[in-house]
């Protein structure tokens, strides 16, 4: 039975146009999984779907019924709700009152009764959650429980999930499938985005493939492959079979010690972190990029202690931060400046104090070429760029010159498979060049196709470092969880 449909959606933003007459059908008891490049449409897609964006033209029909949406409050009422990548919850209230966040409370009776109901629903599909519980107490796979349970008890029947698995041990994304594949089987309509085509052959029922704004495809469970997926996406099957080439690591470049951990970061490696958000990655890539102090322990660059905040910024140490547009970008400046900003005080960008605007413009157009950048303009304010080619364009700048480390913090989220084929290569290649690379990463699979070795974080702590090719993908999660020694 079809709950939601689309007729026609198109949605323009100035020179591109996001959606171009699309239409799709949601069925009841159906996962179904949308792929599509950076600027393919589907963030646009979901956001008219979830009341956020209006359409400039075409029909929601939930029910048999036209309905316009808005604001998102509209689209509950429907009994469409969206969990994003970003979970939407207070860290300082309890799950409880998260809740009642923009409802009337009711006063202590109803709280009574709410506890009542989140335990209910969570023992009916599995979602473990203790309501009294202070959400910043919880781990992301139990925040995400959280906002599932949430969207349950305001009786939504088609739940949108936007990259649900990019937060997650190997072991929560089993278990997320096995609570998707529950909500199917009462009857809701499962919306899965996704760039994990392993997940999409794993999990979905069908999948839609969206290109520049239309529908590709859509595929059936018996018609789903990976070789397929690929070949729709990007139109090039060979973005799967990439191979592993094995480095040799050169002198130590940089070293890390704090109480009794070490890590030794060196030439021609790329040494992998893995971690659940939030366990100290962001302050570890922060700290070697010299952009925060150490409060204790030493860094030390080439055998030499440092202690200066600013040496990452010299030109040694090259930084693609996990922040795009608070630390990667300039939001006001336009695309081409934000591509040159590393190079605007040496040549050939300046000529003395003065740009020299044809070539800044020259070496720009080759990245945004070689990145496959969709930007209308050049000289456009970088804001107006999707997520996806806004990494690029920091990706890009990175990556332009050799220095002797780069950091990389979750350098491939958001993008397509082709880009992040393109970043992994590009990784590879700098890599080979002598660069040490440190790698921060919250997919599991990108390190273990590419890292050397795998420095594993948890509670701020580098619990253990092992090879990716010696250890079992499963005892990383659990290191990562807090398993001692990654065994059951």
């Amino acid at each position: 039975m079809t709950v939601v449909e689309l007729v026609g959606i198109t949605k323009r933003f100035p020179g591109v146009v996001a959606n171009d007459g699309i239409s799709l059908a949601f069925e009841a008891g159906e996962i179904h999984a949308i792929l599509g490049e950076n600027g393919a449409g589907k963030s646009t897609l979901m956001s008219i779907l979830s009341g956020l964006t209006h359409p400039d033209s075409g029909e929601i029909i939930v029910d048999g019924k036209t309905v316009r949406f808005n604001a998102p409050v509209d689209a509950i009422a429907c009994g469409i709700g969206m969990i994003y990548q970003h979970f939407m919850l207070v860290d300082a209230f309890t799950v409880m009152e998260n809740f009642l966040v923009g409802v009337r409370s009711g006063g202590k009776q109803r709280r009574v009764e709410l506890k009542r109901e989140i335990e209910t629903l969570s023992k009916r599909y599995g979602l473990q959650v203790n309501p009294e519980a202070r959400v910043s107490d919880l781990s992301v796979g139990e925040k995400q429980r959280v906002e599932i349970l949430r969207m349950l008890h305001r009786g939504a029947k088609v739940f949108i999930l936007d990259e649900p698995t990019s937060v997650l041990t190997p072991q929560e994304v089993d278990q997320l499938g096995t609570t998707l594949r529950h909500l199917a089987r009462e009857g809701k309509a499962i919306i899965f985005i996704t760039h994990k085509l392993a997940e999409v052959v794993k999990f979905a029922d069908c999948v839609t493939v969206l290109r520049s704004g239309k529908v590709a495809a859509t595929l059936e469970k018996t018609q789903i492959s990976l070789e397929k997926l690929a070949g729709l996406m990007v139109g090039d099957e060979q973005v799967l079979s990439q191979r592993y080439l094995s480095s040799s690591p050169g002198e130590e470049i940089l070293r890390l010690e704090y109480a009794d951990v070490t890590l030794s970061l060196r030439a021609g490696e790329i040494l992998g972190v893995a971690g659940v958000a939030g366990n100290g990655q962001r302050e570890l890539a922060e700290a070697i990029a010299g952009l925060r102090p150490l409060t204790a322990g030493k860094l030390s660059f080439r055998g030499v202690e440092t202690r200066e905040r600013g040496y990452g910024q010299n030109g040694r140490v090259r930084f693609i931060p996990e922040d795009r547009i608070g630390t990667g970008l300039a939001p006001t400046m336009s695309v081409e400046h934000n591509l040159v900003l590393r190079q605007y005080s040496h040549p050939p960008i300046t000529w003395g104090i003065l740009l020299r605007q044809a070539k800044l413009r020259e070496i720009a157009a080759k990245l945004i070429a070689d990145f496959r950048i969709k930007a209308p303009r050049p000289n456009m304010p970088i804001e107006y760029l999707s997520g996806g080619n806004r990494q690029k364009v920091i990706v890009a700048r990175e990556t332009a010159e050799n220095p002797e480390i780069l950091i990389a913090a979750n350098p491939t989220q958001g993008l397509d498979l082709a880009t992040t084929a393109m970043v992994h290569q590009k990784l590879e290649e700098m890599r080979n060049a002598g660069v040490a690379i440190l790698l921060i990463s919250e997919d599991l699979d990108e390190l273990l196709a590419i890292a050397d070795r795998i420095a594993v974080l948890h509670g701020g702590n580098i619990v253990d470092i092992v090879d990716p090719r010696t250890t079992r993908r499963e005892d990383i999660g659990l290191l990562m969880s807090g398993v001692n020694g990654g065994k059951r």
